[in-house]
């Protein structure tokens, strides 16, 4: 099994949509039962919270839900816990790895990595209230990470 952690800075806009495409991703290739996909905060400020509503809005247009998914944060067990640890930013990374300690494993890194524009980051839609651009970079971290995996 393939398991899988994106992380932000709250967990309520950009990891959680990551975590929610991907699962649907997944879902539609057939290999669900092969992945754990999960999504988790860097900070406190939004544990419990559900999901935001810019974010709840754009995935329901592709006719994916969030519910039941409340902001998390992170633990130094995810490590051990998860192959991919993704943030969405380099802010989120030295986070992660505050979190986590030295990433011996190579397993922290950041989506767009996995793209054509390594070290780019997806735009915190929090500030930015653009959920579509976020939703575009997303998918396509998603898809390039899927074909890194052999799917």
């Amino acid at each position: 099994m393939i398991k899988i952690l994106f992380v932000c800075h709250g967990n309520i806009c950009r990891s959680p949509m990551a975590e929610f495409v991907m699962k649907d991703m997944v879902e539609k290739i057939g290999a669900g039962d092969a992945f754990q996909i999960a999504s988790a905060a860097t900070s406190t400020e939004e544990i419990g919270n559900p999901v935001h509503p810019g974010t709840r809005r754009r995935l329901a247009r592709e006719g994916i839900s969030t519910a039941g998914k409340y902001a998390r944060q992170m633990t130094k067990e995810d490590y051990s816990k998860y192959d991919y640890l993704i943030g969405m930013d380099r802010w989120n990374l030295r986070s992660m790895e505050r979190i986590t300690g030295p990433d011996r494993e190579g397993k922290l890194s950041l989506l767009l990595d996995y793209t054509d524009r390594p070290g780019d980051e997806i735009a915190d839609p929090w500030y930015t209230g653009n959920f579509e651009e976020t939703y575009r970079d997303i998918t396509e971290g998603c898809s390039a990470l899927l074909r890194k995996l052999g799917y």
